[in-house]
């Protein structure tokens, strides 16, 4: 089971917790605070989201998450194995742990194998909100601004710009507009797209895309870039002749 919901300006959480009322209340909560959450409920569904994170989707701001958020205690493999393998395989993402337990012991193991804060059941919303903020300020990557004829893209921000104005996108909208400009110049199918911003295997068809892709051009009008269809092939995003 996967949840995306928030807002495009927001963090992108990974929560992975298998108590259903909890998780309900945190995705509530966090959503309320501007926070993007795909919510996992077992340990080997969180090592495959942080796999997918690690490796295909690494230079895909829409899909990368900012924090993962785990529960210790979790079917599969629990948290602390979770956070060993992620860190294996050399995956920088930030880790909050979350656990009833609240011996030494336990918040020491945590730590020592990759964790970078440690939160003991229960806790106050606002302290969880809190540290996560913190720990996305602290490996937060310098501001990126990709730029094309006069549009602008903010992956710190999630601002989309035409020369000072500003562009309302949706999430979706988003994605596949980084991923059109990170690739600018190059011929990308429908299916890299889709990959690229629902890496879960959302529903999302072909034809959607199509829809997104409707969209953009006319939000884009006097950016100075095209996207042209390449029949057969997929899109291509350039500078306006």
């Amino acid at each position: 089971m996967g949840l995306r919901t928030g807002l495009q300006s927001g963090l992108h959480i990974l929560l992975v917790e298998d108590d259903a009322v909890l998780a309900d209340g945190l995705v509530r909560a966090l959503h309320a605070q501007d926070m993007t959450v795909h919510l996992v409920c077992d340990g080997l569904a969180a090592d495959a989201a942080l796999q997918r994170t690690d490796s295909a989707f690494s230079s895909i701001s829409d899909a990368n998450f900012d924090v993962a958020v785990l529960d210790i205690g979790l079917p599969g493999i629990d948290g602390f194995e979770v956070v060993r393998r992620l860190r294996a395989r050399g995956g920088a993402i930030p880790v909050l742990l979350l656990t009833a337990r609240d011996a030494v012991e336990d918040r020491v193991r945590g730590l020592e194998t990759g964790a970078d804060d440690y939160l003991v059941k229960p806790f106050a919303t606002a302290e969880l909100v809190a540290r996560i903020r913190a720990l996305a300020r602290r490996h937060a990557p310098p501001s990126s601004v990709l730029t094309l004829g006069r549009l602008s893209l903010d992956s710190a921000t999630r601002r989309a710009r035409v020369g000072e104005g500003t562009i309302d996108l949706s999430v979706r909208e988003w994605g596949v507009l980084d991923y059109l400009l990170k690739h600018a110049g190059r011929v990308v199918s429908k299916q890299q797209i889709i990959d690229a911003i629902l890496p879960w295997g959302d529903d999302v068809t072909p034809n959607a895309v199509e829809v997104y892709v409707s969209r953009l051009r006319l939000k884009l009008d006097g950016a100075g870039v095209a996207i042209r269809t390449i029949r057969g092939f997929g899109y291509l995003l350039e500078a306006a002749a």
